[in-house]
Parts: structure tokens; sequence; C-alpha cells
């Protein structure tokens, strides 16, 4: 396969705009509401809107930067500009290993789906096959990605939309052919109250729900091989809070009306089917276990090009091996998206080997990951927006709100966040074990970034006497 000079626009409108919808709607959404429903009763909403708020000033910031300036690496990037080489080297990395980890535990639980329907394949070998499947789709083109991304997150959209439509109906006594006594707005009050286990469970439920808004920015990532970047990143931007307002909170305002938040049903079975085993719908959690596997594989799909840009970008600035850097005919970053996998199949073969001990360890060391990036957004557009305003102000097509005060106050409740967690001790995945051990690991990748900035320092300031030295030797 002859070279190829860099990535290619190969993202239509309908893809971006399909991929920015599809981020913020995880797999997690579906399988991880149920335990902070459990933890806040229906106070679990102010959890969501909390984060959720949090998400959409991250994203206004990222949004800011990537479109004065589209790159693949974007955050990573925009962070080795404004705070410095070891920022983008270390957050590049970092971000890089999460999505590697996510890749194995999203191939399990795609394949214990998979398994579940034809019992005959071993999950190890669905595993297998879904990677391989969707390795071969980051490989044709970017274009492919994006098509399958595209049909993956029209079906969750459909799904989500159905399924708030017919939860409103069922809630006002409307939906045909349904007679529910349980269905009533008077569930997010009847139950022990809205904040059944006090204020303090609002805090709670956003250490459970925080991660699984991690992927709203893929679309700033995805508008460098896009037609027209600075359009795409502005329009993912703007529409940011109605995709968080009616996808999180609409659906989830849905399920705690629909069923009280502590009928056993819904630990049981899982928000959403005990939600639509409530009205009687037949197979609904054969109904959820395909929206499930279609999340799934979204996010898979979107893990493999998100790790391989990210990998790209810093074989583009020198930050990793240059074979990363460099793209087919087709414009695919072939050795980036290979590395990935390799990590990838690694991460499962652990997961099905040693699931408590080396992949818990992975687990728990990138679970952090999502808040230090959102941090590091922070930081990097306070400095990127007196660097635009010096350079391009034309460029600034998207301005972050109450600059610099509302930044601050994010990157405050952020770092709130983190301490909130280390108070969390319950469980092998605790908060404090997740919030030390990803430090640890930061740390650890911080110091390689110092180390090898200081070495590349000092080699271009004897470069200069070398060549001197040489040039007197010559004309002795």
């Amino acid at each position: 396969m002859t070279p190829g000079s860099g990535l290619q626009a190969g993202l239509k409108n309908r893809h971006l705009t399909m991929i920015a919808i599809g981020g913020v709607i995880g797999a997690g959404l579906f399988v991880g509401s149920s335990s902070g429903i459990a933890s806040a009763g229906p106070g679990i909403l102010l959890s969501y809107a909390l984060v959720g708020t949090l998400v959409v000033l991250v994203m206004r910031m990222l949004g800011e930067m990537s479109a004065a300036n589209p790159t693949s690496g974007s955050f990573s990037a925009h962070a080795d500009r404004a705070l410095g080489r070891w920022a983008g080297f270390s957050i590049g990395w970092l971000y890089w290993f999460f999505w590697v980890v996510v890749l194995a535990v999203e191939a399990t639980a795609g394949a214990k789906i998979l398994s579940g329907w034809v019992p005959g394949v071993p999950q190890w070998g669905w595993a297998l096959i879904v990677m391989t499947v969707l390795t071969a789709t980051n490989l044709v083109s970017v274009g492919s990605y994006g098509e399958f991304e595209f049909w993956f997150a029209g079906i969750k959209v459909v799904a989500i939309a159905a399924f708030i439509a017919i939860g409103v109906l069922a809630v006002f006594g409307v939906l045909p052919g349904v007679h529910t006594d349980k269905a009533s707005f008077g569930n997010l009050t009847d139950h022990g109250g809205f904040l059944p286990h006090g204020p303090g469970s609002i805090l709670t439920g956003v250490l459970l729900v925080v991660f699984s808004f991690m992927g709203s920015e893929i679309a700033t990532l995805a508008a460098g091989e896009s037609e027209d970047p600075q359009r795409a990143v502005t329009k993912s931007t703007n529409s940011i809070i109605w995709r968080i307002g009616v996808f999180y909170l609409g659906s989830i305002l849905i399920v705690v009306s629909l069923v009280p938040w502590n009928d056993p049903s819904i630990a049981e079975q899982g928000s959403y089917v005990a939600a639509l085993n409530s009205l009687g719908i037949p197979n609904a959690g054969q109904i959820m276990n395909v929206i499930i596997l279609t999340s799934v594989l979204s996010c898979l799909n979107s893990g493999l090009y998100t790790a391989s840009r990210m990998a790209f970008s810093l074989g583009q600035r020198g930050d990793a091996p240059k074979t990363f850097a460099r793209t087919t005919s087709r414009g695919v970053p072939m050795a980036a998206i290979l590395s990935s996998v390799v990590f990838g199949f690694v991460a499962v073969f652990f997961n099905y080997k040693y699931p408590d001990s080396v992949f818990l360890f992975l687990l728990n060391s990138s679970g952090a990951v999502a808040l230090f990036v959102w941090l590091v957004i922070c930081f990097s557009q306070l400095r990127m927006r007196r660097i635009i305003q010096r350079e391009a102000p034309e460029k600034l097509v998207v301005k972050m709100w109450l600059y610099p005060y509302l930044t601050w106050a994010t990157a405050a409740l952020i770092v709130f966040v983190l301490g909130y967690m280390l108070t969390d001790t319950e469980g092998a995945s605790s908060g404090r074990k997740t919030v030390l051990l990803s430090v640890a690991v930061a740390a650890v990748v911080v110091v390689i970034a110092v180390v090898k900035q200081q070495i590349e320092s000092r080699r271009a300031a004897t470069a200069p006497a070398a060549v001197e030295a040489a040039e007197k030797v010559t004309t002795g």
C-alpha cells in the first residue's frame, strides 16, 4: 500500500452530526444508571444535571480551541501549545491508555450479549470477532468508520427517542393498550421524597454517572477529517446542551417516573428494561440487549478510532514512534490503529485471565483519566484564549462564556469531584483507589514527559555548538 500524505477529509456532515450525537450516548447510560438510581433515588436527576453542566462547559472550552485550530490531536495538541510539550505528551498518552482499556471492557460486554444469543461460540471468540471486524472497518478508510458510526448512533438516537415518547404517553395515561398504576410523576416524590438518602447522595450519584459522559469530545477529534472542520466543531459545540438534556435527563426522568426508584426490578433487570417491562412491552429485555449491543459496538468503533488518532497526533509531534504518523493512500494511520488494537487485545486477555488483579488495576488506573482530560482542557483554554486573541482573533468563532471566571469555576468543580472520590472507600473499584492509581500512572507519564523534554532541550542547545566546532575543524 503506497504511503499517503496524511489524514484525509473523508467524513461527511451527516457522519459528524451522528458522531457528535452518538458520542454522548454511551453504553454506561443504559447499564450504569440503575446503580445511580439506587444510590440517589429520583435525585439522580440532579447528579446527571450537575455532570451534564460540567460537560457542557468543558466542551464549550474545547470547542473554542478546536474551532480556531481543528486537529486530530484535539485537546492534547492544544495542551502541547498552551501548557508545554510535557502536557500534550502526558494527556495524549493517558487518553490513549483510557480508550485501550475501554476497548477491552466493551469487547467483553458485547461478547457476553452475543454468546447469550449464540452459545456455541465462546465469549472470547465473540470478543475476537467483534474486535477484528471493527479493526477492519477502521483500516479501510475514515469514511467507513463514519458510515458504521452513523448507523450505530442512529439506532441509539431512535431507540432513546422512542423510549421517551412511549414513556411520556404512559405517564400521562394515554398510551394505547397499556394500563399501569405505577407510571406517574408522583414517583419523583412519593417514595421517601425526591432525595430519600439526603443531599449527599447527589454527589454519590455524580461519582457513579460521571464516566458515562466520556466520549463527548470525539467529535472535535473527528472534525479534523471533515470537509469543513470549523463548521463541524461549532455545530457540535452549540448542540451539546440539548443532546445531554434530551438523551440523559429526559430518558432518566422517564425511568424514575415509570417505576418507583426503590422497585427491586431496577436493580435486578436494569433501569430501562424495568421501565419497559412495567408497561408490559413484550421481550423488553431482548430489545434493550440489541440497543446495548449497538451502544457497545459504537463505543468500540469510536474508541478504536479515537485511540488511533491520538496516537497519530502524538507521532506527528514526535511524542510517539514516527510510524504512527504515517498514513496509507486512503489516509488511514495503519500503524497507529494496529498498535492500539494489539494493546486492546492484550487488555481483553487480561480481562478473561486475570479479571480481579491485572485487569482491575488497568481499570482503576485509567478510571479518573476523563476528569484529568477535562481539567487539562480548562487550563489549556485559559492560556489558549490569550494566544488566539493575540495571533488570530478572527478565529474565535466559538467563545467560552464568562471567561475566565466560568473556566476557573469549572476547574474547581472538577478538583472537588476528584477530592470527593477520595472519600469513597467501598469496593474493589472504589473512588479512592481509582483516583490514587490514576494519579500514580499520570505521575509516571508526566515524569517521562519532563525527562524527554529536558533531553530534547539539551540536544537543541548543544547542536549549534557542535556545528560550529565542526566548521572550525573544516576551515582550519
